[in-house]
């Protein structure tokens, strides 16, 4: 597989800059593998496609406020810092992007928030993940803490060219989002409310939690034409014993497993025993899933449209078969459908 065979052309007006005004009321194109089949709901019709004993797989993480705009000293240079990671909790070390970056050096100091309430030095100029910071701060970890995400903005991707709103602060996070980490947002889980969910449950659907909190590797482009020489970045990784009994169960009498976006679809293809079941395992992944690839543990995904070149697209290419994925995109702009994290949705069974 091509770096260049993921092209296809996407109309700026396509890409979502807002979320849809409910949950779940974006529009929903159900792709079904088996009868060659492409159908256009709305989000909520998803409850018609499953039954008792199927299982759905999401991940709970919860996105951070990571990006924070400062000041370099001396010049007063605007800084934009992306908080990739926390490296050490009592240092208050972190993993960082920093743009520009070519004019930041070790040992300098940046300056954020009103009356520079927060200062960073740069302790570490690494080329692979940007810089790590070393926030200057006596008080108490939470305090800290409060500080620094109280500067930080919603992560919104670069693509959505408008400010950041108090509403993203909600919208840019699923409803069941529960251990923080991620700095950018599991998308396909946008669009499940309280109400959708009791309706699955009163079904008799089963739901399962893993963690995967993103980071750089969602975040970096591929930039080599022959896909199996791109290095996925590491990402934080968490499945637990009841998700596996739960996926597992639900193998044994063959019901659908269901992959609440890419990031699920990642880690449960992450920890696969050699019979094709599925292992707890806590710790980190740099998978990387493109076409062509046999899965072994999901048999259903939900995912939102992704952009020309981006791993997302190759991994539900390698899901769908990238004919019949390329077919439901051609339909998907045809009708309107919006792409990217605030976009619409899409159901492969």
């Amino acid at each position: 597989m091509k770096l260049s065979k993921f092209k296809y052309e996407l109309p700026e007006k396509s890409v979502a800059q807002y979320p849809s005004p409910n949950r779940d009321e974006c529009k929903l194109i159900v792709l079904n593998r088996a009868k060659h089949t492409i159908e256009h709901k709305k989000f909520g019709d998803i409850v018609k496609y499953f039954d008792e004993g199927d299982v759905m797989v999401f991940n709970n993480t919860k996105v951070i406020p990571a990006r924070l705009y400062g000041n370099k000293e001396k010049t007063g240079a605007k800084i934009e810092v992306f908080l990739l990671r926390e490296l050490n909790k009592e240092q208050r070390l972190w993993d960082v992007l920093v743009d520009p970056a070519r004019k930041i050096r070790i040992g300098n100091k940046l300056y954020f928030g009103e009356n520079d309430s927060l200062v960073a030095e740069v302790i570490d100029n690494t080329t692979s993940r940007g810089r790590t910071l070393k926030f200057l701060f006596d008080g108490q970890y939470d305090d800290f803490k409060k500080l620094l995400y109280g500067l930080g903005e919603t992560p919104l991707p670069k693509y959505i060219r408008r400010p950041v709103t108090q509403e993203d602060e909600e919208r840019y996070q699923t409803i069941y989002a529960q251990f923080e980490g991620a700095v950018a947002g599991p998308a396909a889980g946008f669009h499940f409310s309280k109400n959708l969910l009791k309706k699955l449950e009163i079904v008799g659907v089963n739901f399962a939690e893993i963690t995967l909190h993103m980071g750089l590797g969602h975040l970096r482009s591929v930039d080599v034409e022959d896909l199996t020489k791109h290095k996925m970045d590491s990402e934080q990784i968490r499945i637990d014993d009841r998700c596996v009994e739960i996926v597992n169960k639900a193998k044994d009498e063959e019901k659908k497993i269901c992959a609440v976006g890419i990031t699920t679809l990642k880690t449960l293809e992450s920890s696969v025993s050699t019979n094709g079941y599925l292992k707890p395992y806590e710790g980190w992944t740099n998978k990387f899933i493109f076409p062509p690839y046999d899965f072994s543990v999901p048999n259903a995904l939900i995912t939102n449209l992704h952009h020309p070149y981006s791993t997302m697209l190759m991994s539900a290419c390698a899901f769908a078969g990238f004919d019949f994925l390329m077919q439901g995109y051609q339909e998907a702009i045809k009708k309107k459908y919006t792409f990217g994290d605030y976009g619409d949705a899409m159901l492969i069974i």
